[in-house]
């Protein structure tokens, strides 16, 4: 057996690291794009019964986030961003602990399908990538649509204590929102992410997921 020459394992090694290092980086970067897409780029609705929900891309950024990163930093991302707008703004404030766990399975669900399923790399052609980072947008914005309302109405009933009738309203207000959400994040992430492939294969961005 031919032994390990200890250069070339130190260069790996150092490889890793700095991989690692830019992957914390970007994640703090697309946590602040979730932020910013929410904080600055939605337009609130009150609902019947008191409380609000909004036309928002904020999830968008959350499976460009899983797409780039994969779906654990993705997801991370996601949801440490939209939890941090929630918790800055008092009409969302309570519903932060949702918001981490849904963003975080919008996350995972979308880097699962696109990097565990699809195996998306830098040497897919363009229409293999736009495809399936259709799916991967369709599969984790789409969970979204059918756990957002489904867990919003168990935490306001069981946890926040509000009457049912009154979470029954405002459940099926966020499930309108959050549908029409989904169908604009997703031609926003293909039409995002397709643009960023270049940019992301010159920089050498398409890491191990």
């Amino acid at each position: 057996m031919r032994a390990k020459n200890p250069a070339v394992t130190a260069n790996t090694d150092r490889a890793g690291d700095n991989e690692q290092v830019n992957k914390v980086v970007l994640t703090g970067l697309m946590a602040a794009l979730c932020y910013v897409a929410f904080t600055f780029l939605k337009i609130p609705i009150p609902t019947p019964a008191g409380g609000m929900t909004a036309l928002h891309i904020g999830n968008a950024f959350c499976v460009l986030a899983a797409l780039i990163l994969g779906g654990f930093y993705g997801g991370l991302a996601g949801a440490i961003g939209m939890t941090i707008a929630d918790l800055m703004d008092p009409a969302y404030v309570v519903s932060a602990p949702k918001t981490f766990f849904l963003k975080l399975m919008i996350g995972l669900i979308a880097g699962f399908v696109a990097h565990r399923i699809a195996r998306i790399t830098e040497d897919h052609d363009r229409g293999y990538v736009l495809r399936w980072s259709v799916i991967a947008s369709i599969a984790g914005l789409g969970f979204n649509v059918i756990a957002d309302p489904v867990v919003g109405y168990l935490y306001k009933t069981y946890l926040l204590g509000v009457p049912q009738e009154v979470s029954k309203i405002m459940a099926t207000w966020a499930a309108g929102a959050t549908a029409f959400n989904a169908v604009v994040g997703t031609i926003v992430v293909a039409a995002v992410y397709n643009a960023l492939r270049p940019v992301l294969k010159k920089a050498g961005m398409f890491y191990r997921i």
